[in-house]
């Protein structure tokens, strides 16, 4: 990774102070993640799978809380836009519950994670192609500054492992470990914009 940059009148900002090239840099970390994934084995696949779900997580709810609603203000087209990003995630989600019914050493494992992989990937071109370019067009220094903040401390606040609270552990359990983690991240996230505030 290439050491950070003092910004310049008209250039990008820092990759970790700019919401856009912090987004791009974490769609890297997912390919990373899924080629990791896809060579190990045993505990050090687990591992990385549950490095991949916590990334997927943090990264996409971000997304849904700070980066949508941007989108949805300030682009003439932002509710289809917008629409069309939570379809894909949706359909992404899906995938990554229908993992949690398989231990990382099944056989059925792999090809599930490939089709998750498929549609992480290609969620990833489209925000890069339809919404990173107008988030970049729309937001000053200070707009893509302050949404890099935002979800950098929803990354440092969210669980590590889904671990339910007491008070939603049975509905944490019927929701499944992947859900209950998303859950749980929304609410860092959330907790995270209100500090900003």
């Amino acid at each position: 990774m290439s050491e950070p940059t003092t910004p310049h009148a008209g250039d990008d900002l820092a990759p970790d102070t700019d919401v856009v090239s912090l987004l791009t840099r974490q769609h890297g970390d997912i390919r990373n993640l899924f080629d990791e994934v896809e060579a190990a084995s045993g505990p050090e696949r687990r591992d990385a799978f549950h490095r991949l779900v916590r990334l997927l997580a943090v990264h996409e709810t971000a997304e849904e809380e700070i980066v949508h609603p941007f989108v949805r203000r300030s682009l003439a087209s932002g509710e289809r836009v917008v629409d069309d990003r939570l379809a894909e995630e949706r359909a992404a989600k899906e995938t990554l519950a229908e993992l949690d019914d398989y231990d990382t050493d099944d056989p059925k494992f792999l090809p599930q994670l490939l089709r998750l992989r498929t549609d992480v990937q290609e969620h990833a071109r489209a925000e890069e192609r339809y919404e990173f370019p107008h988030i970049r067009r729309s937001a000053d220094h200070a707009k893509l500054a302050s949404m890099a903040k935002a979800v950098k401390a929803a990354e440092a606040m969210a669980p590590t492992r889904p671990h339910p609270g007491i008070e939603s552990a049975a509905a944490n359990m019927a929701l499944g470990p992947v859900a209950a983690l998303i859950d749980r991240t929304k609410d860092a996230v959330r907790e995270a914009m209100k500090k900003k505030d």
